[in-house]
């Protein structure tokens, strides 16, 4: 019985199935750069690290930009879309980044059930939540999580 479970489980994991979005992240609100509401829908197919603050000033967020600015070179060639939601004060993210910040932080940080202050999310190329936590994240760990998501991976295997 415990051979066919196991197969089945393989089996599973071969299929289409596994191909599709398991937790997809929920759409957001931003303002483009002509001053217009645009949706979270038009980042699909470029990865994006959604930081989540009650302020720009809060020790966690400064930390992570921080992180994020010791490897922004490698990261820009990934195509990466960096996002802030600040939930109570809202602000300019001080970086030689480039942040997309949202207007509707506090509803942003329920959506993604980030309402403890700090939260860092990596959405990967296909809309799927790769990671999100409450800690602030190494740079090299947040490129690993941009590098080993299934749309990267399956890109890369042979045909």
């Amino acid at each position: 019985m415990k051979i066919l479970a196991s197969c089945a489980f393989v089996l599973l994991l071969a299929s289409p199935l596994a191909a599709e979005v398991v937790r997809p992240a929920p759409v957001f609100l931003w303002g483009n750069s002509a001053g217009k509401a645009a949706s979270s829908k038009e980042f699909l197919g470029r990865p994006v690290v959604l930081l989540i603050a009650n302020s720009p000033r809060q020790w966690a967020f400064r930390s992570q930009v921080g992180q994020l600015q010791l490897m922004y070179e490698r990261l820009s060639a990934e195509k990466i879309i960096c996002v802030a939601a600040f939930s109570q004060t809202p602000g300019i993210v001080r970086s030689n980044i480039p942040f997309v910040t949202v207007p509707n932080g506090a509803q942003v940080a329920s959506a993604f059930e980030a309402d403890k202050g700090f939260a860092i999310v990596v959405i990967g190329r296909d809309g799927n939540i790769d990671y999100s936590g409450g800690k602030v994240l190494p740079c090299q760990r947040v490129y690993d999580l941009l590098n080993n998501s299934f749309a990267v991976q399956q890109s890369l295997r042979r045909q």
